[in-house]
């Protein structure tokens, strides 16, 4: 074979396997994105609803993973088994400093408690409780769902400006949240802590108050934010980009009051529970709420973390502006303009 023959002899043979390379490049990127409950997080149904997920499919494929807890999330993220977690500030206080993460990013909102008069995360005793102000604690026991977490952090902050310490003068035990109400009526615990759906139970609400909320304890406060590593955003910002866009389509198709009835039947079909558990709060003021663009509230973030300084359980505080990336919500949300 002359020397031009086979050149192209080559060039020919090598067709195949550029186009099994084109094809793999234009292949959706499998999002692996972690949730813990539903409503808090809506990976689960975000695209429940046909028309909200413009590019799934086609540059990602979405694929919500349950976890337990955002510490397990934490976990995950760190093995590179996750792609995308929804974390507690916690958990992004803990990744930062315990575990040195320092290329972990915000990128998305995930929900604010107690922002711009919505729901906050309640502190509940029994009705006939001698437990009137938080000074009666001293010596009671408190159930929070697990040591580190959110709320727990925010219902021993609070014990402390009143001066009360952990352990010194109450003690803890953990309780899954659908379990609270048990542990409360049945006198196992003092006072219990209690979040949607769970704090809307109505034998709950006939036998117990409120003796103090998150926002109390917290102000508002950045509960969960969507975050990634540096690492993964640089190899998928154009995917990324793309779910973000379809997140805000569905936040906005989710909490437009027009559509309530039906995504109340989405939740409550997904949870296998009756819509008229929901239906008077869920995507309402009596929900945590999600803000409209994505955008985390960063200086509530960094006051939540501050408090966890306060509270010796990080070292020092954290410059929240340097581990938050928020150009690609924004990116997203002026493609909805």
């Amino acid at each position: 074979m002359k020397p031009m023959g086979r050149i192209v002899f080559a060039c020919l043979a090598a067709l195949p396997l550029l186009a099994m390379g084109a094809a793999q490049a234009a292949e959706p990127l499998k999002l692996r994105i972690g949730w813990v409950v539903v409503p808090a997080s809506l990976e689960p149904i975000m695209f429940a609803k046909e028309g909200i997920a413009v590019h799934n499919g086609k540059s990602y494929i979405l694929e919500p993973i349950h976890f337990a807890g955002t510490t397990q999330q934490l976990q995950a993220l760190g093995t590179g088994d996750l792609d995308l977690a929804n974390l507690a500030y916690s958990a992004i206080g803990v990744a930062i400093q315990n575990a040195n993460m320092q290329d972990l990013r915000v990128i998305f909102d995930g929900v604010q408690d107690g922002a711009h008069g919505y729901y906050s995360n309640e502190f509940m005793v029994l009705k006939d409780s001698p437990i009137q102000k938080i000074e009666d604690l001293k010596g009671k026991v408190l159930a929070t769902n697990a040591i580190g977490t959110a709320v727990d952090i925010g219902m021993k902050a609070l014990a402390r400006r009143h001066g009360l310490e952990d352990k010194r003068d109450f003690s803890v035990v953990e309780i899954g949240f659908p379990n609270m109400k048990s542990v409360l009526l049945e006198h196992k615990a003092d006072i219990a802590t209690f979040v949607p759906p769970f704090a809307y139970d109505p034998e709950l609400r006939d036998k117990a108050r409120t003796l103090f909320t998150m926002h109390d304890a917290m102000g508002t406060t950045q509960l969960t934010a969507l975050t990634a590593r540096t690492g993964f955003i640089k190899q998928h910002r154009a995917a990324v980009v793309d779910y973000l866009e379809d997140a805000i389509r569905a936040i906005h198709w989710y909490t437009d009051p027009k559509n309530h009835d039906e995504a109340v039947k989405i939740v409550a079909d997904f949870m296998k529970r009756p819509p008229a558990l929901f239906e008077k709060w869920l995507f309402t003021k009596g929900d945590d709420y999600r803000d409209p663009n994505g955008m985390p509230d960063l200086a509530a973030l960094r006051r939540n973390l501050d408090t966890e300084v306060q509270l010796g359980l990080l070292k020092q505080k954290i410059d929240v502006n340097k581990y938050a990336d928020l150009s690609m919500v924004k990116a997203a949300g002026q493609r909805m303009k």
